[in-house]
């Protein structure tokens, strides 16, 4: 028995021979498809970015603060859109394992995951309609403060299907079938780019800025769509009838859901805002090194695309082996996950280390000599990115397989904890008392994940009974 109270359950002939090859096979073929997916949606941002600079520096510096601002509040919706994965997976797990189980679990879980994210979208956008008046509070030049918000009026209205979007590709992620979100992330890159030009530029309908978030917007509308389109159409899905009767509210079905999902969500946040303080401080120290803190950054949140899709990968496999009782195969996703998470992040570790001219040569040209004062900060900086990938990739496996044990209260408080009460005060003393500037930040960042890649892992052994109490390991000598 485990700390879960699971029986190992027999191995299905096949797996008794190879139980971790066959988990590996099926965790890669989950998880490649989803990091694909988030690469894609990762692209969407860069090529607003690509499309705003086209138009002007201060087209990019408006949208990019009203960005900034989006997502930290899209965090919010994220974390209760995600919950519905472990739910699913849980009684998928069940079904599998001959249990008795409610034949309508799978839409209940749906539907309230479309209630959670219209109940959590209307407050969010009302908050960002006022962006510009906020940017105004905090002292922000009046005009870019007047153009992001007006950037920000056509850019809200996307969070509402971005959401329910999610909650779609989590529900066909737990069922694993990952497929169908990719391909309609992938077509729509293409669409986000053609909207975005016939908008904005002269010789479309010439809106400027507002032409690039409208593009963004009409493409998340777009692409909820095509992925309701597929649930209706598929005969896999359709049988689960899963957009039956979506205004029925089910109070129940919502508090099971934010449960899991609101700690999630705070989760998120707290390591959204070590992020964004970083952003903050570093500018305190120069366009230099806030500019060398831009591009690691971003080869950072490139890397970590494949250890969050191994973890949301880790969600479903552990989810599938909680709701079936099988304690040996959570275990199992567990420890292939950590794994490859750790391999892949170690392997980009090295990566940095030993090629940092030129992977900082992506994002800046070497030769020009406005950029000889950031080089010598990007190289520094990625030297402590690859100190804190491991522990990122690490942490962010070890979140996705609590979350398939439905865990997610502690390894919040794991995260203010490590991220708030570690990683920001050290960072800070570094950076202002020590007088490290950047270097202390960045070495703030290392501290902080180390600290709750540890505490998590710590707690997937307790959860899983990978650790015996000192009681039972006495008697057993």
């Amino acid at each position: 028995m485990s700390a879960l109270g699971l029986a190992a359950p027999v191995a299905r002939e096949g797996e008794i021979r190879r139980p971790y090859g066959t988990e590996l096979r099926a965790t890669l073929a989950l998880a490649a498809p989803l990091v694909v997916t988030n690469l894609a949606q990762h692209g969407l941002v860069t090529s607003d970015v690509v499309i705003l600079g086209r138009l002007g520096a201060g087209p990019v510096a408006a949208g990019a603060l009203a960005t900034s601002l989006y997502f930290v509040l899209f965090i919010c919706g994220i974390g209760l859109t995600m919950a519905v994965a472990p739910l699913i997976a849980e009684a998928r797990g069940r079904d599998r394992a001959g249990a008795a189980t409610d034949p309508d679990a799978l839409r209940r879980v749906v539907r309230a995951g479309f209630w959670a994210a219209t109940l959590a979208s209307a407050p969010l956008m009302l908050l960002l309609w006022h962006t510009g008046a906020f940017l105004h509070a905090l002292g922000e030049p009046a005009d870019l403060a007047d153009a992001a918000g007006t950037y920000m009026r056509a850019l809200q209205w996307a969070m509402w299907p971005a959401l329910l979007f999610l909650v779609l590709r989590s529900t066909l992620t737990a069922l694993q079938r990952p497929g169908w979100p990719l391909a309609v992330s992938l077509s729509a890159l293409p669409v986000n780019v053609l909207l975005a030009v016939c908008l904005s530029f002269e010789g479309g309908l010439g809106l400027g800025p507002v032409g690039v978030a409208l593009g963004t917007t009409l493409t998340a509308f777009l692409s909820l769509a095509a992925l309701c389109a597929v649930v209706l159409l598929d005969p896999g899905f359709r049988r689960h009838r899963m957009l039956h009767r979506l205004w029925r509210f089910d109070p129940a079905r919502l508090r099971s859901l934010a449960g899991l999902g609101v700690p999630m969500a705070a989760t998120g946040l707290a390591e959204a805002g070590l992020f964004e303080a970083a952003v903050l401080g570093m500018g305190l120290f120069g366009t230099a090194q806030l500019a060398a803190h831009a591009v690691v950054i971003q080869i950072a949140a490139f890397c970590f695309m494949v250890p969050n899709g191994i973890a949301q990968a880790a969600t479903v496999r552990v989810g599938l082996a909680y709701g079936a009782r099988d304690a040996a195969g959570i275990r199992r996703a567990g420890f292939v996950a950590l794994g490859l998470a750790f391999g892949f992040m170690l392997l980009c570790a090295l990566i940095q280390v030993a090629l940092p001219e030129t992977l900082i040569g992506l994002f800046l040209d070497r030769s020009a000599p406005a950029n000889a004062g950031v080089l010598p900060y990007a190289t520094g900086f990625l030297m402590l990115a690859a100190l804190f990938a491991v522990s990122d990739g690490v942490q962010s496996a070890a979140l996705g397989m609590l979350r398939g044990l439905q865990d997610t209260r502690v390894p919040m408080l794991i995260a203010l904890v490590g991220y708030w009460g570690i990683g920001v005060p050290v960072g800070a003393g570094l950076a202002w008392i020590a007088g490290l500037q950047g270097t202390g930040i960045w070495l703030g960042f290392c501290a902080g994940l180390l600290v709750v890649a540890c505490l998590l892992v710590a707690r997937w052994f307790r959860l899983a009974g990978l650790r015996r109490p000192r009681r039972a390991a006495a008697a057993a000598r």
